[in-house]
């Protein structure tokens, strides 16, 4: 009868303690994760800013107190901004949904008097609405826990800022990974987050500000909300500048400006379009370029998890599961052919 040593029976039960207690911590942390993400992705992109004003002489403190403020008017207020114009939209947009629905309907019924197929008997105006009111007023919503995850974004960014070295120890300490391996997957990581982080959000910002100008030059109504919407889906791979394009056209057309609803979608699809593959090609030639899949897997957990700011910290997220599975697989993998 074989007999499993005492020693074997305590470490199994204190792996098992410390993955419970990650397990409790990890939940009650979920809802602030975009703060502890936020800090590992402001902390990657300035890490080297941060060492060179150490060595021209500043004060560690005030250099990570002077590089937190010019990331919170750089990043953070241009976002709570976006936000902010989103959270009035789409209250507008919840109180009309159900009128918003009724016109397109009524254009469905012409196009299909022209054609022959019947759709409108299909849609369902309040089922919309709810829709609209249940889903859109949770996008926006979130206001307490984006203060915190803020809050703890900024704690956590001083702190490391202010110990680089001693961050960089405590994770050779803790972290079950060789020196040599460690360096590899923090040279990975450091990619994937310059091309998430700045990659993702500086084509969609450019593809923005094209679509703000066919707005400007065929007179749509709140062209700077409708720009806001076409950055969001630049960020969404498949949906891209057609989450604002395709509703302009609608609500346009619906009010009767037949020329400028057909003016902003072909602008929409031929210029907007075209100049997301250039803008695309542009700037990811200077970054990692990241897979389509990822962003788009990113995008679909990162919303409910962190709300708007979950299209930027989804696909993020993401590529952190991907580097954890290939340390996993650099470190065990030739362990576990020889088994």
């Amino acid at each position: 009868m074989n007999i499993i040593p005492p020693k074997v029976i305590r470490q199994l039960f204190l792996l098992i303690l410390i993955l419970l207690v990650c397990i409790l911590i990890f939940r009650e942390m979920t809802p602030y994760l975009s703060g502890v993400l936020g800090a590992v992705t402001i902390y990657v992109l300035l890490r080297k800013t941060m060492t060179k004003l150490v060595k021209r002489g500043w004060n560690p403190n005030l250099a990570a107190v002077s590089l937190m403020l010019m990331s919170f008017f750089a990043i953070l207020l241009p976002i709570a901004g976006a936000a902010f114009m989103l959270g009035n939209k789409i209250s507008k947009a919840v109180e009309n949904s159900e009128r918003v629905t009724k016109i397109v309907k009524s254009q469905l019924a012409d196009i299909e008097s022209r054609f022959g197929y019947n759709l409108t008997s299909e849609i369902d105006a309040s089922a919309i609405s709810g829709w609209m009111s249940e889903n859109l007023q949770s996008f926006a919503g979130g206001t307490f826990n984006t203060v915190i995850g803020i809050s703890i974004m900024y704690f956590m960014l001083f702190y490391m800022f202010t110990n680089r070295k001693q961050l960089r120890e405590s994770l050779m300490d803790y972290i079950p990974i060789n020196q040599e391996n460690l360096k590899i997957v923090g040279k990975e990581m450091h990619a994937m987050v310059r091309a998430n982080a700045l990659g993702i959000p500086l084509v969609a910002i450019a593809q923005g500000i094209v679509a703000l100008i066919g707005f400007l030059i065929f007179g749509i109504e709140s062209p700077f909300f409708w720009a806001v919407i076409v950055t969001i889906g630049s960020m969404v791979p498949f949906v891209g500048n057609m989450l604002g394009t395709l509703p302009v056209f609608i609500l346009t057309i619906a009010s009767g400006h037949t020329f400028e609803a057909w003016g902003i979608l072909i602008y929409g699809i031929v210029v907007v379009g075209s100049t997301d593959n250039l803008i695309r090609l542009f700037v990811l030639q200077k970054l990692d370029d990241v897979h389509p899949l990822i962003t788009l897997i990113g995008v679909i957990i990162g919303i409910p998890l962190f709300g708007f700011i979950g299209l930027i910290f989804g696909p993020l997220l993401i590529s952190l599961a991907l580097v954890i599975i290939r340390i996993y697989k650099k470190e065990y993998a030739s362990l576990t052919n020889s088994i």
